[in-house]
């Protein structure tokens, strides 16, 4: 089991968040499409649930880019 520590996150983490957070952004609007185009009931429930989902996980990924740009800010290079 790997346990994690807090350790300054390496530029490339900081990349792969950004990347993540606009392929998040990307999926959002693309559910969103999707879901003002459907009829059927449970299409529609499935739809709002997987939006929600990816709010949440825009969510994440915007506060855990926010953290380390505060820390670039805060101790620059």
């Amino acid at each position: 089991m790997k346990f994690l520590k807090s350790t300054p996150v390496e530029d490339h983490t900081y990349e792969e968040l950004k990347e993540n957070l606009q392929q998040a952004s990307n999926d959002l609007k693309v559910l969103y499409t999707n879901m003002s185009n459907v009829l059927d009931p449970d299409l529609i429930d499935y739809y709002i649930y997987q939006t929600k989902a990816m709010q949440m996980r825009y969510k994440y990924l915007l506060e855990s880019v926010k953290k380390i740009e505060d820390s670039y800010t805060k101790n620059p290079l």
